[in-house]
């Protein structure tokens, strides 16, 4: 008789509840008809991730079994390839790419690659990975890239090496060392090139505005992109009491990172207070409150689809659905426009 085959990747993968929605394997409705545009895949491992990142839901310390660990406040339900791939083939028009994110687990390279074969052969969808910075190899970049993946994410998260090894190496018995991850970075830049390796940066963890901005424009000038993320406390995690961070702090990082990246100021045109926070973006005010008025900046940032538009949405990853939200999934209407020019100048 033959053996039972093992749910893990490549042959299985987590797929968000977001996803699930999307692709029809789940019922379910969003706030302001949000819609998810990106096919989000985790690789699975029955043992799950080494790491121990002090806010990730999917920690090697944090209680309970890793089957039932949660990862941006949601269920990640696993699902065989073929359906996931046959899912994918029937997708809304609105769904424009794949994301794969790894685990620090040294399976994942091999099984990333197998997957993003079958995807880039077997779907029409573009394929992003988010890696792994701590488990991967030199060559790593370039097999991604000849397998078929198109952009490459690195989830740096904090803002500073010593941030970076609070909460992600030494602070927390964990793996993770900032040099390993800028290495990648740079590594990968030299193989996707400008604007196809995109930053994961989470605000809220102890930076100041002025650090945050900085690294930004660090990365930029690198020609990597930077997309943000607001610190969402995780149940039962080591930060689970932490709370968000203040919201105009957050929607002036936002604003700094679209005039970085679309080059309307430079990092040396603007001026931050004795705490660190922004006080004037290096713009005139007309300029500034008509990059405020489309709204944009305020919406989520992630890896564009065929479309030129952010696929990787992640609706309501970062906070409820409100009028005040950490990320827009959607443009903010008027009445979240008001707030959002009254809340730039607390």
């Amino acid at each position: 008789m033959s053996k039972h085959p093992k749910i893990e990747s490549p042959e299985y993968a987590k797929i968000s509840h977001a996803t699930a929605i999307s692709l029809g394997l789940a019922r379910g409705r969003m706030y302001r008809g949000a819609v998810n545009r990106c096919v989000n895949l985790l690789v699975h491992y029955p043992e799950g991730c080494s790491a121990n990142c002090a806010y990730c839901g999917l920690a090697k310390k944090r209680p309970g079994a890793y089957e039932e660990k949660s990862f941006i406040h949601v269920g990640w339900p696993v699902l065989s390839m073929d359906r996931i791939i046959q899912a994918i083939r029937e997708a809304p028009a609105y769904v424009g790419r794949t994301c794969i994110s790894m685990i620090t687990n040294g399976k994942c390279r091999g099984a990333t690659l197998d997957m993003t074969r079958r995807l880039t052969s077997e779907t029409a969808l573009p394929v992003s990975l988010l890696v792994a910075p701590t488990v991967m190899k030199k060559h790593d970049p370039a097999d991604m890239k000849a397998a078929g993946a198109d952009k490459i994410g690195v989830a740096l998260d904090l803002a500073t090496p010593d941030l970076f090894d609070q909460y992600r190496g030494s602070g927390v018995s964990g793996p993770h060392r900032w040099d390993t991850y800028v290495e990648t970075i740079v590594r990968a830049m030299d193989i996707f090139g400008p604007r196809n390796v995109g930053a994961h940066l989470m605000v809220g963890m102890g930076e100041t505005e002025e650090q945050m901005a900085r690294v930004m424009d660090r990365l930029f000038k690198m020609g990597a992109v930077s997309h943000l993320f607001s610190f969402f406390a995780e149940e039962n995690s080591r930060l689970a009491d932490r709370p968000q961070p203040p919201w105009p702090s957050y929607l002036r990082v936002q604003l700094a990172r679209y005039l970085l990246e679309e080059e309307l100021s430079v990092i040396e045109n603007m001026a931050f207070d004795p705490q660190g926070r922004i006080v004037d973006f290096g713009v005139s005010p007309e300029a500034l409150d008509g990059v405020v008025g489309m709204g944009v900046p305020f919406m989520t940032t992630g890896c564009l689809g065929l479309d030129g538009e952010v696929a990787c949405n992640r609706p309501f990853g970062n906070c409820l659905p409100d009028v005040k939200q950490w990320n827009y999934p959607y443009g903010p209407n008027t009445e979240e426009l008001d707030l959002i020019r009254k809340s730039l100048l607390e």
